[in-house]
């Protein structure tokens, strides 16, 4: 998941401090099936590749972007820009969090992101309140042509009128429960996760 989100403190919660069950729901070849149709469905809204940017939201939304990038390279035969967003600077709930919060690297590719189309990859979308941030970071930046939200899952339950673009899977969920997405790098592995701990500890 995104790093710094209140759900990955939920998940690092269950895995400390209580039973948790996990429960996969995509395996790494569920999950290749997926970003390749999304990187489909990017081509097709876009009508092509032109003018294209992936900006991955640390943690996983950069590996997602980066499978994202490989497929539409794989597609069109181009390789699209991609870079970084880190969002604890512009979360709401910053003070929440901590005085010296774990701040990663926000990177542009060359030539910033006037004019362009830039597509937001997330690994979970939940509340809305981390693409709301991603949203504002990019505003500071530049003046993109248009902003598509990209996420490999998406669990419901947003407290903001933020809805995606594309999706790679639906998943509802309970209150305690989380989606926890792995990718390799980080994880060893690439694959979807839904993690439960009993009601009375959620």
């Amino acid at each position: 998941m995104a790093s710094c989100t209140g759900e990955t403190l939920f998940v690092e919660a269950s895995r400390l401090l209580v039973p948790s069950t996990r429960t996969p729901v995509m395996d790494a070849k569920a999950v290749e099936r997926a970003i390749a149709r999304m990187a489909r469905e990017l081509i097709e809204m876009n009508a092509g590749a032109a003018e294209l940017m992936l900006m991955g939201i640390h943690r996983r939304g950069v590996q997602l972007a980066h499978l994202l990038q490989a497929e539409i390279e794989r597609a069109e035969g181009l390789t699209v820009p991609l870079g970084t967003l880190d969002i604890t600077l512009y979360r709401d709930d910053l003070m929440a969090i901590g005085p010296r919060p774990v701040i990663g690297e926000s990177k542009l590719p060359p030539g910033g992101i006037d004019d362009q189309v830039v597509v937001i990859v997330d690994d979970v979308l939940f509340t809305g309140r981390t693409a709301r941030a991603a949203l504002n970071e990019l505003m500071d930046w530049g003046r993109p042509a248009r902003i598509y939200l990209c996420v490999l899952v998406d669990r419901g339950g947003r407290e903001l009128p933020i809805r995606p673009d594309i999706v790679g899977k639906s998943i509802e969920t309970m209150p305690n429960q989380a989606v926890e997405v792995l990718v390799p790098e980080l994880d060893g592995e690439l694959a979807v996760h839904v993690v439960t701990v009993p009601p009375e500890a959620a």
